[in-house]
């Protein structure tokens, strides 16, 4: 069971590091440094006072900008360079203790993972920036900060339950994320069309003049 529960933290760490990378750092500093879970050796350093702080600001930001039309896009779009990254990484360090195969291997997916639940996450923002009200982006947001929570939880306690889970996650991601495409490539058509200017009206034809021939 510990070898399952060790791809069960990685998984979920890398996964939930798509989403919101700092509630991860933060939920699992908070965890080791209160000896509520014994983390791997090369995550310890997530329970130093001024990481779990500096994730708490980062994420006390991120709780803002996220629920915000417009600013959350942008937001997303930067961290596109850092979830991805941090989710290889916290995939790594979580089996850091195993085979280094293991751990190339856990990097490779990690990043996989991250970079699969922070597309689903940025695409499905913009598809929500269409609409001129303020609710969904907060609803999404909090669903998000919850099911970060609520996925470390499981990948802690249920590890098993959990992998399953991500299993079938993985599978919907696959089959949402073409759809998701092309219903952004439909918004982005949208969206040209309405900011470009109009076509300038063509000049008509002349009529054309008939010359009258000698009866």
């Amino acid at each position: 069971m510990e070898m399952t529960a060790g791809i069960a933290l990685a998984a979920g760490a890398a996964w939930a590091s798509g989403i919101n990378v700092y509630a991860v750092m933060l939920v699992l500093g908070l965890l080791g440094s209160t000896g509520y879970m014994t983390l791997p050796p090369d995550l310890e350093i997530l329970m130093n006072p001024l990481v779990i702080g500096a994730a708490g600001l980062m994420y006390c930001v991120e709780f803002f900008a996220d629920k915000t039309p417009g600013v959350d896009t942008g937001w997303d779009a930067i961290h596109t360079f850092i979830r991805i990254p941090a989710g290889a990484v916290v995939a790594a360090a979580a089996l850091g203790e195993m085979d280094p195969a293991i751990q190339v291997a856990a990097f490779i997916v990690g990043g996989g993972l991250a970079a699969s639940s922070h597309a689903a996450k940025a695409g499905t923002r913009v598809m929500l920036n269409t609409s001129p009200e303020p609710v969904s982006n907060w609803t999404a947001s909090v669903t998000e900060d919850v099911v970060v929570v609520a996925g470390l939880w499981a990948a802690l306690n249920h590890p098993l339950v959990f992998l399953v889970l991500l299993a079938i996650i993985i599978a919907f991601t696959i089959w949402f994320l073409p759809k998701l495409w092309r219903a952004l490539k439909q918004v982005w058509r949208s969206l040209k069309a309405f900011f470009s200017p109009p076509e300038p009206a063509g000049i008509a034809d002349e009529p054309e003049v008939k010359s009258l021939g000698k009866p």
